[in-house]
């Protein structure tokens, strides 16, 4: 019945026109000429080749279930070594180079779930044959999984040798089991520092240790045998830091500068006309009430506190449950030059003890404002009132506010000139428009106080100048642009956003330092953090939600067959335990540039080249950003067909090996995103809140925005919206390339760029198929825009939403994110505005100022020849 609907939704009478033919798209694993199957021969070992991945030349990678490349990436389950056997490490044994021709073969958007090319190392390199020993990709991505032995010939090679480091895959430690080493015995090397891992080398009848950075000889501690807790002897090979590649350490006594301090809250709640009216300040006072158990408290120590802010700085002193004076005094404070803290003993108070009190402050706190007519925002005095307060102990400032500060410190003008926008100097709305905010983050940063923004203003907010103090201070900046709770998506994505980050667990006090083996250091650092010193990023909180790059540079030849890349971080749990996560990588070493190309990281090298976009963005413009951009790919392309394809001899194409050929597409996809695209119509706050997602999300969410998920789901396989018997995850239908070749007028689609979801409905789209999905035969009736799917008793229904969920789950891409994607429903004959916005998602296609993919791979061949 189920096939039978689906071929009545496809056809329906529509099979004449250009869709009649031109409307078949190849499955993933289908050949283009329709003559059968292709036979997948990725990670197939070639003949002669031990233990290379193999694929025929000019073949882009087309694994037979397109969930398979997913799961993949994903490591779940027991994972192969990366360890080969069997071949030495000759040149013979690295990734091998499949050169294609992009004009001839384009790009197939399911590859780009296919995961980074192999690690090949020495055989025997690893303490123990653990197939966990390297660091899983979900932790850390190198732009090359071969390192270069010289600077001169990185330099040549024209890619980037950089990290990039998300040190947790997902909210809550119960979702992502990482060994834990509670018995406090650390071994370092004395002279780098690194810990102790996989990759080092045991002497002398194993009582000493070779350190697999500096090559100093160290002792093993005497307690590393033996199990102190049990009086017994234990076994060092199943010691999880010689085993596994990401571990965690308990710490002693002499990792802290100080007791571990309570994890402490303190929320500056805008109580302005704006927010009143909006309804943010009730929402926000609700979902904090709904989240009290959710907060981490497992050791009762969890302080809390709230401010409300408009014109004036709003105090409350929350009483202990079940004191003689049980009621919660709100404390005026006018004065915003000079800030004081009216009763300091009460205004951070404990969870735990008076949880009954929040409760009822939380009912009350929507009323005690309802009728206010006040519509300035003091939001500077009351960040300086909060870090006076916090600051002994650090911990989270969180600042709702759907106002500009327009009254006291840090106050800002409306400065948005919509004469600018698309110009050259629309750049200056990005740049921060006060002082008062940076220096105020790098005080906040020193004690240990990091701020997070959520931002509602229907008008102007300078989301570039707020930006910059969760930029400093590891926190994030959260945009709901025309946010109202009178409309139940906005106050339900709000609400379970806002939850989902008050219950994620959270490292205090935090430092990330990464050595690597002598001849290699760490050049720049980018994400949300204050690097404190040349190679110590500080976090006052160090979030679950970020990612981080650090870029490589080569110092000296390296003469080793294999080198090490070790990050650390170490920071104090929720709980009060201090604790070092240590993530160990081994690279194989070539001097050979066949050999780097082929391991080239072409999603590693795109978030790279991100962070540099945003940086060179916010300092030179956005023109600047975008030139350098395609200047790169154009520099790319033109080495690789100069020292590999031939020059002249390799054709008019344009030629890149199988695991770059993603690069050109995502670097467009980049360049058209909302943070950098050239256009007239984005607002300053919506391009300054792309930029900070573009240099702070983990590798999947960002190249999911460069390049959203595009599905067919009228003519979806039978398998997908329904759970899959062996993996017990809901089937996704394959990618399609977003272009609008691929769009039939009956057909029912989903953009998804983790932001947002456009479901595009035809304008021919039969009766059966709206109601299967809307529960509507008449298109009129089926509201668009900003919306929920209907929840019917239909089987189609229930799967398209099994699809937006899956589609959603950020899980299952192996990250952590509070991040709830707006589903919008687009009918591609109702309001031209929002069909133009989903359209700009079509990267393949001309929108807006922007080239389409023929255009553009036009113009790269044209530079590439030249």
């Amino acid at each position: 019945m189920a096939d039978r609907k689906k071929r009545q939704y496809a056809d329906a009478g529509y099979t004449f026109g250009p869709n009649a033919t031109a409307g078949h798209i190849p499955r993933p694993g289908e050949r283009q000429d329709g003559l059968g199957p292709v036979v997948p021969t990725q990670g197939v070992p070639q003949p002669g080749i031990p233990g290379v991945q193999g694929v025929p030349p000019g073949m882009p990678m087309s694994p037979p279930d397109p969930l398979a490349g997913q799961f993949g990436q994903m490591n779940l389950g027991p994972q192969p070594t990366q360890v080969t056997p069997q071949a030495p490490a000759t040149a013979a044994s690295l990734n091998q180079l499949y050169p294609t021709d992009l004009l001839q073969s384009p790009l197939q958007a399911f590859e780009l779930d296919n995961p980074p090319p192999q690690i090949i190392l020495p055989p025997n390199t690893s303490a123990t044959p653990s197939p966990y020993a390297n660091a899983s990709s979900r932790y850390i991505r190198s732009t090359l999984n071969v390192c270069p032995t010289t600077h001169s010939m990185l330099k040549k090679s024209k890619l980037p040798f950089a990290l990039v480091i998300q040190p947790y895959a997902s909210l809550h430690d119960s979702e992502d089991q990482v060994p834990v080493i509670s018995d406090q015995v650390i071994s370092r090397c004395r002279r780098c520092r690194s810990y102790i891992n996989p990759f080092v080398t045991f002497l002398d009848h194993g009582h000493r240790w070779r350190c697999n950075m500096c090559n100093l000889t160290n002792d093993v501690p005497q307690a590393f045998d033996w199990d102190a807790v049990a009086q017994k002897s234990v076994d060092r090979w199943q010691r999880p830091e010689l085993n596994h590649g990401v571990c965690e350490f308990v710490a002693p006594q002499e990792y802290m500068v100080r007791p571990p301090q309570p994890l402490a809250y303190y929320f500056l709640i805008d109580t302005s006309l704006a927010a009143v009216s909006s309804g943010l300040t009730a929402t926000a006072s609700a979902t904090i009430k709904g989240a009290l158990d959710r907060i981490p408290n497992a050791d009762g120590r969890t302080r809390i506190g709230f401010m409300a802010v408009d014109s004036s700085l709003h105090y409350f002193s929350i009483p202990r449950d079940g004191s003689e004076n049980n009621e919660v005094s709100m404390l005026v404070v006018s004065d915003l030059e000079e800030v004081f803290l009216p009763t300091p003993e009460s205004l951070l108070v404990n969870l735990s003890e008076c949880r009954a009190n929040i409760e009822g402050f939380l009912d009350r706190l929507q009323s005690m404002f309802q009728e206010t007519s006040d519509s300035k925002h003091a939001m500077g005095s009351a960040l300086r009132a909060a870090h006076k307060l916090i600051s002994p102990i650090g911990g989270k400032v969180t600042v709702l506010s759907a106002s500009l500060p327009n009254i006291g410190f840090g106050k800002l003008d409306m400065r948005e000139d919509k004469k600018l926008l698309g110009t050259s100097k629309e750049g200056s709305l990005l740049q921060v428009q006060n002082s008062f905010y940076k220096s105020f983050a790098v005080e906040c940063s020193k004690n240990q106080v990091s701020v997070d923004m959520f931002l509602f203003s229907s008008q102007y907010q300078d989301v570039a100048t707020l930006s910059s103090l969760p930029r400093y201070t590891g926190g994030q900046t959260y945009f709901y642009p025309g946010w109202n709770a009178a409309r139940v998506e906005d106050a339900t994505k709000f609400a379970r956003e806002f939850s989902d980050f008050l219950s994620s667990e959270i490292g205090l006090e935090a430092v990330l330092r990464v050595r690597a083996t002598t001849g290699l250091r760490m050049n720049a650092f980018y994400g949300n953090f204050f690097n404190r010193s040349s190679d110590l990023c500080a976090f006052p909180a160090f979030p679950r939600d970020q990612a981080y790059v650090v870029e490589v540079a080569i110092d000296e030849t390296l003469s080793k067959p294999y080198v090490t890349l070790q990050a650390a971080v170490l920071h104090t749990t929720c709980t009060g335990q201090r604790r070092i996560r240590v993530i160990t990588l081994a690279l194989p070493t070539s001097e050979i540039l066949s050999a780097i190309y082929a391991s080239a990281d072409a999603q590693a090298v795109t978030t790279y080249f991100s962070h540099k976009a945003v940086e060179r963005a916010l300092s030179s413009g956005l023109d600047a950003a975008r030139e350098a951009l395609s200047s790169k790919v154009i520099e790319i392309l033109q080495t690789y067909r100069k020292e590999l394809a031939g020059g002249n001899m390799g054709g008019g194409g344009l030629q890149l090996p199988v695991n770059l050929r993603p690069l050109p597409i995502l670097f467009l996809g980049l360049v058209k995103n909302v943070g950098l695209r050239k256009s007239s119509q984005i607002p300053s706050d919506l391009r300054a809140a792309a930029l900070c997602l573009l240099s702070s999300l983990p590798l999947p969410l960002l190249v999911n925005m460069a390049y959203p998920r595009f599905y067919s789901l009228h003519d979806m396989p039978d398998n997908a919206g329904v759970i899959d018997p062996q993996t017990g995850e809901i089937a996704l239908p394959p990618r399609t390339n977003l272009s609008s070749e691929r769009v039939v007028p009956y057909g029912l689609y989903l953009i998804d760029d983790g932001i947002q979801q456009f479901l595009w409905v035809g304008r021919d789209a039969v009766p059966a198929l709206l109601e299967d999905v809307f529960g509507f035969q008449d298109r009129n009736a089926i509201k668009q825009g900003k919306g929920q799917l209907p929840i019917l008793d239909t089987e189609f229904n229930e799967r398209v939403r099994a699809v937006l969920e899956k589609s959603a789950d950020h899980r299952a891409m192996g990250v952590g994110s509070i991040i709830v994607p707006t589903l919008y429903v687009i009918k591609e004959d109702g309001d031209p505005s929002l069909k133009l916005w989903a359209q700009t998602m079509l990267v393949e296609d001309r929108a807006d100022q922007g080239v389409s993919l023929q255009q553009w791979m036009g113009t790269l061949r044209e530079k590439v020849v030249q």
